[in-house]
């Protein structure tokens, strides 16, 4: 048998009138008529007073909770509104427990689609980038193993350009190797001091032949006989090299890359700067994702794994800083980060 809260009022009014009922007839002096009275006074009120804390303070947020159990039951989360109860309402507790429970919950379901979505898309662009060189190079290798081997020419040809598609593939692999390595904690960062306007000058040295194949002028601004940072060497020399090879990389003809500084009491500001392409303003957000591209077909033609920004990303926020951008379509962009400003290391005892 199910009760409802108009029912157990109407029981418990008709107990109360007719306990206070029979307590007044016991009086003789109480008439006929006066103990009807009091009956139905008796019952009326009761019955109010019953039927409003039995609906709104218990049974409305007994019904509340039930929903909440068969939302969570079908796993209908997010369809989960949070309603505040009354200060007086003795369920409250129990009803802010069950959302909250409820809340984290979804918030739960929300993280695990998120990454479903992104492992789908990684797996994608990953089996997607792997196809390239790997068919390159089975093309080239089949077309020899076909006759062309016994044309000396045509031989080397092709057995360079196999070994530039399996270069690249390497290359894509290390990447991958290294940004797992890098989220996972494998890699730890190995902090010292030392002089970044140097290592930049190192890295100008490697990409000296590419700038000049496009008259690329490689300058680095700045009067400080060295500017000293505490980071870890080898990443950041990962970060710059990414850098510089995609302001080379990207910029036009006959332009100029540079690199400068802005030094404060407690850090140093690195700014490479290209006069190229530019990036488009809703690109500019999504430019440390795996394998994304500006423009995806120009790209490829100009080489690189696509990781390499996103490298830069986690390096970054390994060494509690992060990668700013700044970029207008046709002028150029603007990549800058900090690092704590380093000191002189004490001299070596004698």
């Amino acid at each position: 048998m199910v009760f409802s809260s108009r029912v157990i009022a109407v029981l418990l009014a008709f107990c109360i009138a007719a306990v206070t009922t029979a307590f007044l007839s016991l009086f003789k002096e109480v008439t006929q008529n006066a103990l009807v009275v009091t009956f139905l006074i008796s019952f009326s009120s009761s019955y109010l007073l019953g039927f409003i804390i039995l609906e709104f303070l218990i049974f409305r947020e007994i019904n509340k909770i039930y929903n909440l159990f068969d939302k969570l039951r079908k796993k209908e989360l997010s369809s989960i509104e949070h309603d505040r109860s009354n200060m007086l309402n003795p369920l409250k507790k129990i009803n802010e427990e069950i959302f909250s429970y409820a809340a984290l919950k979804q918030k739960e379901i929300d993280e695990l689609k998120k990454i479903e979505a992104f492992r789908k898309e990684f797996i994608a662009d990953v089996s997607h980038e792997l196809k390239t060189p790997i068919f390159a190079a089975q093309g080239f290798v089949h077309t020899l193993l076909d006759g062309a081997v016994k044309d000396k020419n045509v031989r080397i040809k092709f057995l360079k350009k196999a070994a530039k598609s399996l270069d690249g593939l390497d290359m894509l692999v290390q990447d991958l190797l290294t940004l797992s390595q890098i989220e996972t904690g494998e890699i730890k960062m190995h902090f010292e001091t030392f002089d970044i306007k140097r290592l930049i000058e190192e890295i100008f040295d490697q990409f000296e032949n590419k700038a000049d194949k496009k008259d690329i002028v490689l300058e680095l601004e700045g009067n400080e006989e060295e500017v000293l940072v505490y980071a870890d060497w080898q990443r950041i020399n990962q970060v710059l090299t990414n850098l510089i090879s995609n302001a080379v990389k990207y910029s036009n003809e006959g332009s100029r890359v540079w690199v400068s500084f802005t030094i404060s009491k407690t850090t140093v500001t690195t700014f490479v700067k290209d006069s190229g392409e530019g990036i488009p303003a809703e690109d500019v957000k999504r430019i440390f994702e795996r394998f994304y591209r500006v423009d995806k077909s120009r790209s490829r033609e100009k080489g690189g794994t696509g990781l390499g920004l996103a490298i830069v990303k986690h390096i970054m926020e390994g060494h509690n800083s992060k990668v700013e951008v700044k970029s207008i379509v046709g002028e150029g962009s603007v990549f800058s980060f900090k690092l704590p400003i380093g000191q002189d290391e004490p001299p070596y005892d004698e």
